[in-house]
């Protein structure tokens, strides 16, 4: 499996610290005057020789000097907080709030209590399996052999379904998961779906420890992560820690687009399959990849929870992903002119191999078509062209604009639903790959 990196954005929160003082002046003592008319022509008052005027001595309390602080204060705070706002919508300025609102969390979130990495461990290391595969492969000189796979598996029922990646499955003849304590229990395949990479297996047990799904629109980047999981597919139960890197990373993952969370965490070969936990403990992914590169550190990438549960749930029920459209048709890139030549063509693109969708052949589509167009986009990959048919809906009518004997030719057809749309009979060649539109 190719694995790919991406990087993600820093963001910095700026505060602000704004203080205010307080004077308090003393009273002043009132002096004698008297009444009369100086050199000037002022008014003086004069007190008679026979009358003596005294004033009463004025003290203030301990009580009143106190709550006439308190009253200052308070005033002085209004002032400020009047200030630093009038301030604000004159000069303009920024004010970062950011809150987590969940819809599929547990009481210990609503009340704002995070669980610490090890409690995060202690509460889903039974949740985690490792996967061991084996599949029967065979030679040049058709000899066979067995090779043999690792990988990783989160619970979801207690009565034995687990979710794991396709591509830890994918052709195995055996499946052999290992429980937290030990317990080996062979595997059987439900269902797979190759397009997301998420596949259900089960195991005749009972009394499981399933996951709490979490809900993976709600994550933050900077949000805590733990991946639980069998790295080298010697290490089950192995807990590494990170942060969300990235949300919504597009990557290109065996010619086909997904839409990834970003990890900070140590992800290693036999991670796949494993699962990515949040700060309260909640599944928020099921680890699919990481970079291969030297030049890179820390790039991990996981299937977002909520696609994990809408997938699996149909898996479980129907056997396959309903409501998903297809165009009914096979592809493939030819990316240089090597590729070109192999399949008699005279320019690199995307172009049909096979037609098997109903709709597909009745709109006149055929296999040597070049895609050019995708309504108004215009098509360099395959993959492209696959994550634009998944954003309609199955009955919506799109065009293709493709390039035949040398001329544009437009063509209108209506998405079917995938399931009615027949396994392309093409021959599967290692190169160039090979895609059905759906």
């Amino acid at each position: 499996m190719d694995d790919w990196d991406k990087f993600g954005n820093n963001e910095s929160n700026e505060k602000s610290t704004n203080t205010n003082g307080f004077v308090m002046a003393d009273p002043k003592p009132h002096a004698e005057s008297n009444t009369g008319n100086d050199a000037a022509g002022n008014t003086r008052h004069n007190v008679s020789s026979g009358e003596k005027k005294k004033n009463a001595p004025q003290y203030v309390t301990r009580k009143a000097f106190v709550i006439t602080l308190i009253l200052a204060m308070v005033f002085s705070a209004a002032i400020g907080a009047g200030a630093y706002a009038l301030a604000m919508s004159v000069f303009g300025g920024t004010t970062i709030d950011k809150s987590i609102t969940t819809t599929n969390y547990n009481l210990a979130e609503s009340s704002g209590s995070t669980l610490s990495i090890q409690e995060i461990v202690a509460k889903n290391e039974n949740s985690v399996v490792a996967i061991v595969t084996e599949s029967v492969s065979t030679d040049s000189w058709l000899g066979q052999y067995v090779t043999k796979g690792a990988g990783s598996g989160v619970i979801i029922s207690e009565d034995g379904y687990i979710v794991t990646n396709n591509h830890v499955i994918d052709g195995a003849s055996t499946i052999t998961v290992t429980l937290h304590d030990g317990t080996e229990a062979e595997a059987s395949l439900v269902a797979t779906d190759e397009q997301t990479d998420v596949a259900v297996i089960k195991i005749d047990k009972s009394g499981l420890t399933p996951v709490e799904f979490g809900d993976s629109s709600k994550l933050n980047v900077g949000d805590l992560t733990v991946a639980i999981g069998n790295p080298l597919g010697t290490l089950a139960g192995s807990a590494t820690e990170g942060i969300v890197s990235g949300l919504e990373r597009e990557i290109t993952l065996d010619g086909k687009t997904m839409t990834l969370i970003q990890t900070s965490a140590s992800i290693s070969p036999g991670n796949s399959g494993g699962g990515l936990f949040d700060q309260y403990g909640n599944l928020i992914g099921i680890v699919v990849a990481k970079s291969a590169s030297s030049e890179a550190e820390g790039l991990g990438f996981a299937i977002p929870s909520d696609l994990v549960k809408s997938v699996s749930d149909s898996l479980i029920k129907n056997g396959y992903v309903e409501g998903r459209p297809a165009a009914g048709i096979t592809i493939t890139d030819l990316t240089n002119a090597s590729d070109a030549m192999k399949y008699g063509v005279q320019i690199t693109g995307v172009y049909i191999v096979d037609v098997t969708g109903k709709n597909a052949q009745k709109a006149g589509l055929q296999k040597g078509d070049m895609i050019y167009y995708l309504d108004d986009t215009k098509i360099t990959s395959g993959s492209q062209l696959i994550n634009l048919i998944q954003k309609h809906q199955i009955g919506d009518k799109v065009t293709f604009t493709v390039v035949r004997d040398n001329k544009l030719v437009e063509i209108k057809l209506v998405l079917e639903d995938s399931q009615d749309v027949p396994k392309s009979t093409a021959e599967q060649s290692s190169s160039p790959s090979q895609n059905q539109v759906q």
